[in-house]
């Protein structure tokens, strides 16, 4: 039977090495999600425009809500700012969400001795960060017509996203290896990333929370790159860099300990497929 190393350096080594598959299967995927729609792939610049908007009218004429940063706040920075979180947290839940259906739906590859299994979550969290990218893209073109500007910090933002990067893969590697063995790890995947929004940043700053209460949070690796993200993003402020070293750390340990699982799990896959 083929061993498969478990160790942290073997996924960095896969990664390269298959890194022109990865591309191909990746654009492949994206182009496949549109195939045969009339506006083909101008509908992922259209879709976070249209939930931008939506966000605007719901959050600041509905409910009328404020962020509460001082001086003259307009509904479209509420909007922008409560878009950060929704883009850090979106790319997250659809690299978890996807990932317990990741090897059920691609069964030809597992009976495929040579074929590398587990680039199958790089190709799962590559289509997730193509629609993360358009959305970022159109919150700054918003930002840069209603503020005719745009912080240099925003060049930071892949930065800031390093280590969910490394949380993202390690989730993705355990749950679609364990949706193998489980098939119900898929529904609850789902009720997970919906709790997690609203255990997030995303509608609400920190600073508004009782002390407690913001102890907690900050132990959801979201909350950490939400906060950095509008930073960079929006307040033009750059990132602790001593929380970031520790929020890496804690990334590569999640991306090991998912890829060990895989590893050590994917000789059973046939036999249960």
């Amino acid at each position: 039977m083929q061993n498969f190393s478990i160790l942290p350096r073997e996924m960095a080594a896969s990664l390269w090495r298959n890194r022109d598959l990865i591309a191909a299967l990746v654009k492949r995927e994206v182009i496949g999600r549109y195939r045969g729609s009339v506006m083909g792939i101008a509908w992922s610049f259209f879709n976070p425009l249209l939930m931008l908007v939506i966000y605007t009218f719901v959050f600041s004429v509905v409910f009328k809500a404020r962020w509460g940063i001082g001086g003259e706040e307009s509904k479209a920075h509420f909007a922008i700012i409560l878009f950060v979180g929704m883009i850090v947290h979106g790319l997250f839940a659809e690299c978890v969400n996807r990932a317990p259906a990741l090897i059920l739906s691609n069964v030809n590859y597992v009976k495929k001795v040579i074929f590398p299994l587990e680039i199958l979550p790089w190709v799962a969290f590559g289509s997730a960060l193509f629609h993360t990218a358009i959305s970022v893209c159109v919150l700054l073109i918003v930002q840069l017509v209603l503020s005719q500007q745009v912080p240099w910090t925003a060049i930071l933002f892949p930065f800031v996203l390093l280590p969910l990067v490394l949380i993202a893969m390690g989730f993705a590697w355990f749950l679609s290896a364990f949706g193998v063995f489980v098939r119900d790890v898929g529904q609850v995947t789902g009720m997970f990333t919906t709790v997690l929004l609203f255990l997030s940043p995303v509608f609400y700053p920190l600073s508004i929370l009782p002390p407690k209460y913001q102890s907690l949070l900050q132990l959801n690796p979201l909350a950490f790159i939400i906060e950095e993200g509008r930073k960079v993003l929006v307040f033009g402020q750059l990132p602790d860099i001593g929380q970031w070293g520790v929020m890496m750390a804690a990334g590569m340990l999640a991306a090991w300990a998912g890829f060990a699982w895989f590893q050590k799990t994917r000789k059973g896959f046939a036999d249960v497929l």
